[in-house]
């Protein structure tokens, strides 16, 4: 009940509000769009650059350890290079350790360099030369001994026969490659630490068939050398697992001896390389980097929530400008509507006001816009309205003024008309015919100038010029004559009452010249575009340019002076209807004649509005 209230009393009726709401809307879920994207772009932007990062760091410890991979397989072909030592070394794999002891007892006695050949002193030059290396071994498949170099330079050789150890099987069943060191190994190496790394490189003896395998433990934390450059490159741990599953290299030491929980090996292997989802079901961002020669897989793990830390800044920027255009998208809107509705609302009172009555109330607004023009042609069209106003009602004054000047309005019509039919009557009875002509020319004339009607046409004011002339036809007979020429589509056209009378009139008593026979006066009426025009044309007596000049000047003058009331009467009526464009316009030359045009707007009687 109360939204609906609310609808009705500030939005149904209010174009401003709903314009407000609308585009308000329209820019909050514009502007929470952009920011939602921008966030999503930037997040992804920076979760791929860590993980790009991460990729690196893990790319670089897989080069170490095929590095590594590669310098124990050269270690091991460099056997094969130098026969002497290639055979000491196949004879300590076959053979027990005193045995091994006087075969280089008798190879020393036939050659004078013999420590260059001595399989021991080899293996631990080896050993001095790769810090990262714990330990080394020797294993003979064919009578099962296994030689182990420790970096202490311990050495120490097992009978490792299938009845007292596994060692002989899991020599069998391992294959080349990096690998955690075996339990068994260990235990007969005496060698506990976590932190280790196998590569095996099988030995084959000069058949080529398979002799033993060379076995290297070597030191996890040398990997950590390969990360140097990305220490503070990359985010999340980094751990290198066997193809068993086996933990590897961890950099931060959690997981050896322990099965990684982050990813399943055996899914690893087929998997697309970056996945987000943990097997766990941590959070966290999964890289994983598999080597086909090594036979190992590298894996980065990140947390999400680390990665995160890393954009909160910019989601927390993006947020904080996202509210602020958002305050500055509603604030300055809401304000130059507001001001706009005011305005309006200023432009509704004014035209309330005009609607009472008030014709004299202005909008004051002088601003540029489309407000402030509004607001100006409002307050023209008031001007106007004002002066049509004025126009009309001073019009309406001089039609009734010229009315009562011609009919004497004192006079009382029927009785003028019942008086004048007894003259007429008389004077016929008396043989005076033409007198009583005159006489029914001039009370037909009364008549149609005291008749009142809705809409006088052109018809009605040319007829009525005809009785006037009738008269002075008549009263001068053959000194005085006169035409009257019109299109007969146009004698419906509105005209103003008294317009054409008073110029004639004008004619008679100031043109006209007794003492002459050709006395005429013509009445031409033409439509010129949307504009009538009647000439009233004569031969009288014209006028001396002097008096044309102020004839002309008292038309023009905005009040009267009292002077040529039948000729200004006609002009200031014809400007007060319809413009300055309309009126009398006067031609004339001395004992020659006049000429005087009257310009109407071409309308029609049936629409046409007149005084």
């Amino acid at each position: 009940m109360g939204i609906g209230r609310i609808y009705r009393n500030y939005f149904k009726n209010n174009m401003f509000m709903k314009i407000l709401l609308i585009f308000t809307f329209i820019a909050i879920v514009t502007i929470v769009i952009l920011s939602y994207l921008m966030i999503s772009s930037l997040s992804q932007s920076i979760v791929n650059k860590e993980l790009d990062n991460q990729k690196a760091a893990m790319e670089s410890v897989s080069r170490y350890i095929d590095n590594r991979h590669r310098a124990i397989e050269n270690i091991a072909r460099d056997m094969y290079r130098n026969e002497t030592l290639f055979s000491n070394i196949s004879f300590l794999m076959e053979n027990p350790y005193a045995e091994y002891v006087q075969h280089r007892m008798d190879q020393f006695n036939v050659q004078s360099n013999g420590d260059s050949t001595d399989a021991l002193q080899y293996f631990q030059n080896i050993m001095d030369e790769n810090g990262d290396i714990r330990n080394l071994m020797l294993y003979g498949s064919e009578h099962q001994y296994l030689s182990i170099f420790k970096s202490n330079k311990q050495f120490k050789q097992l009978s490792t026969n299938f009845a007292n150890s596994y060692i002989p099987e899991v020599m069998a069943m391992e294959t080349k490659g990096i690998a955690a060191p075996n339990v068994w190994v260990r235990k007969a190496a005496d060698q506990w630490d976590k932190e280790l790394y196998a590569i095996r490189v099988p030995i084959n003896n000069k058949q080529l068939k398979n002799a033993g395998q060379f076995l290297v433990y070597l030191d996890s934390n040398s990997i950590l050398n390969a990360l140097e450059t990305y220490k503070n490159g990359y985010k999340g741990s980094i751990v290198v697992l066997s193809s068993s599953g086996d933990v590897l290299f961890d950099s931060e030491g959690k997981y050896y001896g322990k099965t990684y929980p982050y990813v399943d090996v055996t899914d690893s292997l087929f998997d697309d390389p970056q996945a987000g989802l943990t097997r766990s079901g941590e959070s966290m961002y999964i890289n994983k980097l598999i080597s086909a020669e090594g036979g190992y897989v590298v894996i980065g793990a990140v947390p999400k929530n680390e990665i995160a830390s890393s954009y909160s800044g910019v989601r927390q920027t993006i947020i904080t400008i996202s509210a602020i255009c958002i305050l500055f998208a509603v604030l300055f809107p809401a304000l130059f509507i507001i001001n706009f509705a005011n305005r309006t609302n200023r432009i509704i009172k004014f035209t309330r006001k005009v609607k009472n009555g008030d014709f004299a109330a202005r909008i004051d607004d002088p601003r540029e816009d489309e407000l402030g023009q509004i607001s100006r042609s409002f307050n023209d069209m008031l001007d106007e309205l004002n002066a049509y106003i004025e126009r009309v009602y001073k019009a309406e004054i001089k039609q009734k003024q010229t009315e009562l000047v011609a009919l004497q309005a004192r006079i009382n019509p029927h009785f003028l008309y019942n008086t004048l039919e007894v003259i007429r009557m008389r004077a016929i009875s008396q043989g005076a015919k033409d007198v009583g002509e005159m006489i029914y020319s001039l009370s037909v004339l009364f008549k149609s100038l005291v008749q009142q009607k809705r809409n006088y046409t052109l018809k009605d004011e040319l007829e009525t010029c005809r009785l006037y002339l009738e008269l002075f036809r008549i009263r001068y007979k053959d000194r005085f004559d006169y035409t009257i020429t019109y299109d007969p589509e146009l004698a419906d056209k509105s005209v103003m009452k008294l317009s054409l009378q008073p110029i004639i009139e004008n004619y008679i008593i100031h043109g006209i010249r007794t003492e002459r026979y050709d006395n005429r006066l013509s009445v031409e009426i033409r439509e010129e575009g949307d504009m009538l025009i009647a000439e009233v044309c004569d031969n009288g007596k014209g006028i001396e340019p002097d008096r044309l000049n102020e004839i002309r000047e008292e038309l023009e003058k905005p009040e009267e002076s009292g002077k040529m009331f039948g000729l200004r009467s006609v002009h200031s009526r014809l400007r007060f209807l319809y413009g300055p464009a309309y009126g009398i316009e006067i031609q004339s030359r001395p004992d020659e004649g006049t000429v005087i045009t009257v310009r109407y707007p071409s309308r029609e009687g049936t629409d046409a509005e007149h005084v």
